[in-house]
């Protein structure tokens, strides 16, 4: 069986490093916060190009945080709209509602990203943010909602838990917004080796805020100011995100090549290739296809000894969770659901799995 994703062969080339780190940091470090998440922090900020970072407990509370800050700030407060998009994973969504603020759904355009064009007709009196997502590691159309967000006085906090290393018009991620948040879980591109989490921003303030809210909301030691929470990077994870750091963008070129040989070489008329990107601007998170007979299709894959995953199964309106939070009908988001198919993409992948996996797509 080929595995969508193989965790111990991402992971094994770092055992022997991670157990000297390990060795190190159980009698050097501090157990929580410390040098090592500081490190972490300042490698992470100067490699997304932009001039602060926060590390997070997750990338559900690096959002979460964003929208707590802002709101400690005074640029929000609750029942604000934020404009997301419809075909996003609940977890873009979730912290939005967390923060007492009210998620406003927008449709994807034809590379499954948030279409700007949509915006203007979604913005109120009540609209307050933008929120794209980087989906699938394909940079957002940043240019265009930035422009949209300046026009309407908006904020623009982008959801790049999917985009580590990817480019927008040959700028890194991260620092392109008002505020990005970052995802550290195993399978992302740069993954953990549990949860973590980021906040990137040019914005001293916000970072600072963000800083006291992760620690119980203190200014100093048993001093809480702020009503804040426990969402600190994990030491450790931080030791070892600072290793993986070091691969980060040998790896994304490696999932590019796997894309580009799927891109060329994948001829099946009941499969559709979504528009392609400039070089660097799609880190392939996941490559996904589109097909009418998406399940068939997965089912005659794993015959064949090939692991596939559906992103997302159950667009965000159709969740019981959210039954009540959001309002409207996404047809576009609710077609995606039904057609679209995640294929391995795995940085690991040999040149014969690849070709494996092209020879029996197109057999199909």
């Amino acid at each position: 069986m080929i595995a969508f994703l193989d965790l111990n062969r991402l992971n094994s080339p770092y055992i022997d490093i991670f157990q000297r780190r390990l060795e190190t940091f159980v009698s050097r470090e501090y157990f929580v916060l410390g040098q090592a998440v500081t490190r972490f922090e300042e490698e992470w900020a100067h490699y997304t190009q932009s001039r602060f970072a926060a590390g997070t407990g997750s990338g559900f509370d690096a959002l979460y945080l964003i929208f707590e800050a802002y709101k400690s700030l005074g640029k929000l407060k609750e029942g604000d709209e934020v404009i997301v998009p419809a075909n996003t994973y609940v977890a873009t969504i979730l912290p939005v509602i967390k923060s007492r603020l009210r998620p406003v759904l927008a449709e994807p355009g034809p590379d499954l990203n948030l279409d700007a064009s949509r915006l203007e007709r979604l913005i109120t009196p009540k609209t307050k943010v933008i929120l794209p997502v980087h989906l699938y590691g394909r940079s957002a159309h940043l240019s265009e909602i930035n422009k949209i967000a300046e026009a309407y006085g908006l904020l623009v906090v982008d959801d790049a838990a999917q985009a580590h290393g990817a480019l927008h018009h040959r700028k890194k991620v991260g620092g392109l917004t008002d505020a990005t948040a970052w995802s550290f879980y195993p399978t992302k591109n740069l993954g953990a080796l549990g949860d973590g989490g980021a906040v990137t921003s040019n914005d001293q303030e916000l970072i600072a805020r963000i800083k006291v809210l992760r620690n119980y909301g203190q200014t100093e030691k048993y001093n809480s100011a702020y009503r804040g929470i426990n969402s600190r990077l994990d030491t450790l994870q931080a030791v070892f995100l600072s290793e993986k750091l070091k691969d980060l963008d040998k790896l994304n070129k490696k999932r590019m090549h796997i894309a580009r040989k799927y891109r060329e070489h994948i001829r099946n008329e009941a499969i559709e290739k979504l528009p392609c990107s400039p070089e660097g601007e799609h880190v392939y998170h996941q490559f996904v296809v589109l097909s009418e007979r998406r399940d068939a299709l997965r089912e005659y894959l794993q015959r064949k000894g090939i692991q596939t995953l559906v992103h997302y199964p159950v667009p965000p309106h159709k969740q019981g969770g959210l039954r009540g939070l959001v309002k409207g009908t996404f047809p576009v988001s609710e077609r995606l659901s039904r057609k679209i198919l995640s294929l391995p993409v795995d940085p690991y992948l040999s040149e014969q799995e690849t070709d494996y996996i092209i020879e029996t797509i197109n057999a199909f």
